[in-house]
């Protein structure tokens, strides 16, 4: 029968995976280290934290999938306090800490990366929906997207506890990884394979729906004599949600693949000299969301730039916004792809732009 090791510290693990710590990763590197980590989670928390006032406060944004885009900068600012907490518990005092401890720290981090990763895929579903009606918005209630959002989370709080729950090496040394000395190398393999079929398979998705919207909005605009603008509507939509996406894929698919080699026991690709670059790279896709979120769409930028600046102009300048025509009304609700569905109010929107032109002309 194997003998377990729940009440061994971190060294023990780390002593028999021969896992280098980095025991001279203090001073002045150390220091620099902890600034810049400093600063990206304090930008993390503020941008995300902007970004989900934004889809609070603003109306144009109350539709199923700008509450999705918001849980994923809820993810992204849980991400802030994974890496927080990694911070401060790595390095030379990774082999000070308990086993419940180090699991405690992995799991933030896996839980961080599954809540986005699940959020990217209903948010891939919720445009399937949307795109395949040709509507820039699906019919989900707020009752099924809070039931889906409350379910990314158990979902994603579930993936980070599986090794917590049973699947380590703390009974089995010999199954013990490199990278995370008490994870089983079963389970990275798992992990990594998982998290790539879904990347491969999400990808694939979109860039279907990409193609059949090109396709579609090609075929009507010979056919409709409706605003080009209004027409792009849904492939502004698509081209924000994949720059999401790959951005998401191109920062996260390098240490998934090092977990991969790192499960598969390779013990000649030399993975301890990359982990932390490619952990970095994993906080900034972090960083990279929410400004593809002000990049991509006008109308979060605007109302991001209002709270910012708190100016007591915001009332004059919706004044003014109300009296300019069409022209900017209307592209307004295309560029963040949020328009009210309901055809009388949208007609009495633009109708009353174009009624003030006239009298001012």
């Amino acid at each position: 029968m194997n003998e377990c090791y729940y009440d061994k510290r971190m060294d023990f693990f780390y002593n028999k995976t021969n896992t280098d710590t980095v025991d001279e990763w203090t001073g002045p590197k150390l220091i620099v280290v902890l600034c810049f980590g400093t600063f990206f989670c304090f930008f993390i928390f503020i941008s995300n934290s902007l970004v989900i006032a934004a889809v609070v406060k603003n109306k144009r944004f109350h539709f199923p999938f700008y509450y999705l885009l918001a849980n994923l900068a809820a993810a992204d600012f849980f991400a802030g306090i994974a890496y927080v907490f990694l911070m401060f518990n790595t390095g030379p005092v990774s082999k000070t800490l308990t086993v419940n401890r180090w699991f405690l720290r992995q799991g933030l981090l896996d839980t961080s990366l599954t809540a986005s990763l699940v959020n990217l895929l209903v948010i891939a579903v919720e445009r399937h929906m949307s795109i395949m009606r040709m509507k820039i918005h699906s019919n989900l209630t707020k009752k099924r997207v809070t039931f889906l959002i409350v379910s990314i989370w158990a979902i994603a709080i579930f993936m980070g506890a599986v090794p917590t729950l049973g699947w380590n090496c703390l009974c089995d040394i010999t199954a013990c990884s490199s990278l995370a000395p008490i994870y089983s190398r079963s389970y990275l393999v798992f992990w990594s394979v998982l998290n790539l079929v879904v990347f491969f398979i999400m990808v694939v998705v979109y860039i279907r729906i990409y193609m059949y919207v090109q396709r579609k909005t090609n075929v009507l605009s010979s056919h409709t004599s409706g605003s080009i603008s209004r027409r792009r509507t849904p492939v502004k939509l698509m081209k924000t949600v994949m720059t999401l996406l790959g951005a998401f894929v191109v920062c996260w698919t390098p240490g998934l693949v090092v977990l991969l080699l790192d499960g598969l026991n390779c013990t000649y690709c030399g993975i301890q000299n990359v982990k932390r670059w490619f952990l970095l790279l994993a906080l900034l896709n972090s960083v990279m969301n929410p400004i593809i979120y002000s990049y991509k769409d006008d109308e979060m930028w605007g109302t991001m730039k209002r709270m910012i600046c708190c100016s007591s102009e915001d009332k004059s300048q919706d004044r003014r916004s109300s009296r300019i025509p069409s022209t900017v009304l209307c592209r307004s609700t295309d560029t963040s792809g949020h328009y009210t569905e309901d055809g009388i109010i949208q007609g009495t929107i633009c109708g009353k732009g174009d009624l003030d032109n006239k009298g001012n002309s």
